[in-house]
């Protein structure tokens, strides 16, 4: 597995993962909706699985003395490293964010650990709509990145929907204030366990798509 993963970030990463990794600096800009920033990374996802098509990329891979599944496991691995990596990076802005800027967001929730337990709900429902879909084909990436692009919107509006609408919601979630961070990470943590089971669902039925897809 480690030399698949090896492959993957040296051969089929795309570039514009890592370039998007850079956009956690947008935290900085005032009254700004914060969920873009994770609908950058699913795109640099799309990207990648894009120009793995472009270089039969699942093609050769499966030439390998491997099997499929270990194929699908090494990509959703990827994915997984890459989203994580999106949230890490994104801290210290959020960080610096509030230390500079004292005056709320006027565009959406403030960065809290709340967003980041959204944003991994986010990649979770990215990975369980879009991975799957893609595995059903192994070579059709743009219909399932607007579904699951679709889906991470209406999620967000909702989210967002609620906390503005819910009594109390937006004073506890929308807030940079100390007094409720033991709340915001439990929104926190429910992120982690939502963006694990949709994650490992996602893997699961890929792996099931992919093996008994004829090549």
């Amino acid at each position: 597995m480690m030399n698949l993963l090896n492959k993957e970030f040296r051969l089929s990463v795309h570039p514009t993962c890592y370039i998007f990794l850079g956009l956690a600096s947008m935290m900085l800009i005032p009254n700004y909706p914060y969920y873009v920033i994770f609908f950058y990374e699913t795109l640099g996802l799309f990207f990648l699985f894009m120009s793995g098509n472009a270089t039969n990329d699942i093609f050769f891979t499966t030439l390998l003395p491997i099997r499929k599944r270990d194929a699908v496991k090494a990509r959703v691995m990827t994915v997984v490293v890459i989203e994580l990596l999106q949230v890490v990076v994104c801290i210290p802005f959020a960080f610096l964010r509030n230390f500079l800027m004292k005056a709320p967001n006027l565009a959406g929730i403030e960065a809290n650990a709340a967003l980041f337990g959204f944003g991994l709900m986010m990649f979770g429902l990215f990975n369980v709509v879009f991975l799957p879909l893609f595995y059903k084909t192994a070579y059709k990436t743009g219909t399932p990145f607007v579904i699951a692009c679709t889906v991470m919107t209406i999620f967000v509006g909702v989210v967002e929907a609620l906390i503005n609408l819910v009594p109390g919601w937006k004073d506890v979630l929308d807030s940079i204030n100390p007094v409720y961070v033991p709340q915001q990470v439990m929104v926190l943590g429910l992120g982690v366990l939502i963006f694990g089971l949709l994650t490992t669902f996602a893997y699961r039925h890929s792996v099931k798509r992919f093996e008994a897809l004829d090549l």
